[in-house]
Order: C-alpha cells, then structure tokens, then sequence
C-alpha cells in the first residue's frame, strides 16, 4: 500500500480518510486505545479471509471507506471490489493502490448487482450504522455464492458500558432511516448481542461458522487507561489481550467490546 501525503488542495472528505490513516496504517495516533482496537479488527477479519478462501478468491468489500482492508487482501492475491457510499474516496483508494487486483462499484449496496457472484464479502464496522440490519445480510447474502462467506466484524452490544438498543427489541426500525448510513461511532444505531447475530444469520439462510470475542476495555482507552497505554511496551498490551480470550464465556460477553463472525452462504 503506497503511503500519501497529505495535500490542501484534496477534497475535505480525502483530507478526514488520511486523519484516519496516521493512526489505521501510518503508525501515528493520537489515540492509541483506537489503533490498537483498530489493529485487532483487522487481523481478526484478515486471518479469517485467509483461513477459508485462498488467493484469486473475488471479495466484495462494503463500505470500504479509505479501503485498507481492500488495498491488503488486494497484496494478498485475492480479487477486490471496493465499496462505498461516498463514491468521491475511490480517488483516494486509487492513490494509495500499488498492486493487486482492486475493481471500483460506489454505491448503496443494497441497491447495486453485479454480474457474477462473490466468495465472499466483507462487512467490517458496517451493520450497526444501518436501520435493517436483517434486510442488509439478506442482500448480500445474495450477492455470494453457495458455500461462499460473509466476514463481518461490529462492536458487541452486550458489553457492558453499551447504551444502545438490540435490534431485536425495536418495533419499527424505519425510525431510524434518516440517520443510518453515518460514518464513524456517532452514526451506531444498534449494537447486536452475540444472539441476535445467530438469530439474524439464520433468518438470511445463513450459518455461523465462528464467532468470536475481542479486545478488552483497558486496551481500547476505555478505562481511563489511555496514559497506561503510553508507557506500556506492546507486547504486554497484546499479552493483556490474550489473557482476556480465556476468560469464562460469560465475563468475556461482557467485558470484550468486539465481535468477529464468520458467516457461510448455504
């Protein structure tokens, strides 16, 4: 991924993604809970694409943004197609692409079709900004093939310091229409606990084939512990991290503020 520097004269929206990059990509946050929040997801959502699909596999990314996870599947060998809204960040993609093969669909992709059938897709930070979240997995359940994958990585909504709703106890979810589709955590609508995501995937005609736990509240900068991070060696951060996983399932529902699933396509 070719790193860039930041212009003036780029648009407002390319000059937001590359705040983004210093802390994602380029090693230089201000926040170092979010990076290492940021890190963790994407390895999780990484390994899991490299687990079950091999290179030359073609992977639509939604909502790809500044399209990082694109870009490095893209390096892996596997055949992207970036995703987003905000079809103006395709420009952006193009200057940080280097190699690999990356196609182009802007869009809603609750509206858009394709010619050919994906192996999978990736939603990553996607369903807690959208109103429907049934209505989003049974769309792009269709958009790969049987036995293909979606990857779907979103906060945890039984963790404890949660506030928001289940999608499940929500009467009428068109409420919330104007305002889905917001970037960042300001536009999370729902969080989905770990069985409305079995509940949802099935209702689509899908399987969970793993789910999984992560990231504790003292590495995100949740605790207060954004100082401790500062002078904490990585290494002990990660090992913090790994002590958690082995907790009992019932603390780890509460205490883990991430969730990564891996669903199948029947």
């Amino acid at each position: 991924m070719r790193r860039v520097q930041l212009q003036e004269s780029w648009p407002a929206l390319w000059r937001d993604c590359h705040f983004y990059d210093l802390a994602e990509v380029y090693g230089q946050p201000d926040n170092l809970g979010y990076a290492y929040a940021y890190a963790a997801r994407r390895e999780r959502a990484l390994r899991l694409v490299d687990s079950f699909l091999q290179p030359g596999a073609r992977i639509l990314d939604v909502a790809a943004a500044q399209g990082n996870f694109t870009l490095a599947l893209a390096e892996k060998g596997y055949r992207v197609t970036w995703n987003d809204l905000r079809g103006e960040l395709a420009g952006y993609v193009q200057l940080k692409h280097e190699h690999g093969d990356v196609a182009y669909a802007p869009g809603n992709v609750l509206e858009l079709s394709f010619p050919d059938l994906f192996d999978a897709v990736l939603l990553t930070e996607v369903i807690e900004h959208v109103a429907h979240p049934d209505v989003l997995l049974r769309k792009v359940s269709q958009l790969v093939r049987p036995g293909g994958y979606i990857i779907m990585t979103t906060p945890n909504g039984a963790y404890f310091k949660n506030r928001l709703p289940k999608f499940s106890d929500c009467a009428d979810p068109s409420v919330f229409e104007a305002a889905q589709f917001q970037p960042n955590a300001d536009g999370h609508i729902f969080l989905l606990h770990p069985e409305e995501i079995a509940e949802l995937a099935a209702k689509a005609g899908l399987e969970v084939a793993e789910q999984v736990l992560f990231t504790n509240p003292l590495t995100t900068g949740h605790l207060g512990s954004e100082r401790l991070l500062r002078v904490l060696p990585r290494l002990v951060v990660q090992a913090l991290e790994m002590l958690t996983q082995h907790l009992p399932h019932i603390l780890r529902r509460k205490l883990l503020v991430q969730t990564a699933v891996l669903l199948r396509v029947h």
